[in-house]
């Protein structure tokens, strides 16, 4: 056999396959490619489901069901960029308005992050290749930063005096306000929670957070005192959720958003501010760095040296509200209602 000009030893080494195979290019050009059948996403939207945490579960799920009303009868391989787009516009139009929304960014960034969740798997099935993946060619708004902040001490005594003092459970409340306050944990965390990740001896309590992220976080004797406490009188079972009804019955994200109601009705500005859960990690991160400095505050919040992670724990040291109200004063001479 020639070499033909330009050929690659590749290339050359190919076609002498090809030629003791007995097969010529055309022939292996004109046979149909078998391929998987493309599922529709009615179909393959309870696959991934199933396949993923119950944590991306949770927050895809919302947006899974409106890409199933919108296109649940069609293959995965049908939807354009274009029609993504078109998808992304329409949710960020009809996005059900609240005091902290910000345009629909935050449901069309969530989206396409389903969307994408789709696709990688399908990829993983064989089903699409990268090159014909849809939801690569379609870029997430920029991310706006976070409103949260650091709650000021005075700020953060009122809301304890508030659980403390009102609602049907106020020992459940006030220990969850604790062990968040203490842990800079998330809800996921606190709810994941089981008698056996607690440390008496050590006062040491195990967290399972997201991104299946796992670490001993340190308690104080007080915390741990109560927990084991609460374990005894709501009879939590070993394996089972620490966090409980006065029934025995295991707390769900419910307690919290019925909690922050509550506080929000007797603290109208915890209500105008969205004040959440998740503001304490905020609160007790910032004061961990101001004082202890950024690798402490790090290892506090759980954050690993993984993909992103570096950089995430400077989401929530920001400066306050309070401190550039403080170097205001500081600056004009003139007393401020913050600092």
């Amino acid at each position: 056999m020639t070499t033909s000009p330009g050929s690659s030893p590749e290339v050359e080494a190919a076609r002498l396959l090809l030629d003791r195979m007995g097969v010529s290019v055309e022939q292996l050009l004109a046979a149909p490619v078998v391929r998987k059948p493309v599922p529709t996403f009615t179909a393959y939207i309870p696959v991934v489901a199933d396949a993923v945490s119950e944590g991306t579960r949770r927050a895809y799920s919302s947006y899974w069901n409106r890409i199933e009303k919108q296109w649940g009868e069609r293959t995965l391989d049908e939807p354009t960029p274009t029609e993504i787009k078109q998808l992304v516009a329409h949710v960020k139009a009809n996005v059900v308005p609240r005091r902290n929304a910000r345009g629909g960014r935050s449901a069309a960034e969530h989206l396409i992050a389903a969307l994408r969740c789709l696709y990688r798997h399908a990829e993983l099935d064989q089903l699409i290749d990268e090159a014909n993946n849809p939801a690569r060619k379609v870029a997430k708004p920029r991310r706006l930063p976070s409103t949260r902040g650091a709650v000021a001490d005075t700020r953060l005594a009122e809301i304890n005096h508030v659980v403390a003092t009102t609602g049907n459970d106020p020992a459940l409340d006030t220990l969850l306000l604790r062990l968040h306050t203490e842990t800079a944990c998330r809800r996921g965390g606190a709810l994941a929670l089981r008698p056996r990740d607690l440390d008496e001896q050590q006062c040491l309590i195990f967290l399972r957070e997201k991104g299946e992220t796992v670490r001993w976080q340190p308690v104080s004797p007080t915390l741990m005192a109560h927990l084991v406490r609460h374990v005894e009188e709501r009879g939590a079972p070993c394996e089972g959720q620490l966090l409980r009804y006065a029934n025995g019955s295991p707390i769900t994200h419910r307690r919290y958003d019925h909690l922050w109601q509550r506080i929000g009705k007797h603290l109208p500005w915890a209500a105008s501010q969205q004040i959440s859960t998740h503001w304490l990690r905020h609160t007790t991160l910032t004061w961990v760095e101001r004082n202890f400095g950024y690798g402490i505050a790090r290892a506090y919040a759980g954050h690993t040296d993984t993909g992103g992670e570096p950089g995430a724990t400077t989401t929530y040291i920001r400066a306050t509200a309070h401190e550039v109200a403080s170097a205001l004063a500081a600056l004009t001479g003139e007393p401020h209602p913050l600092a």
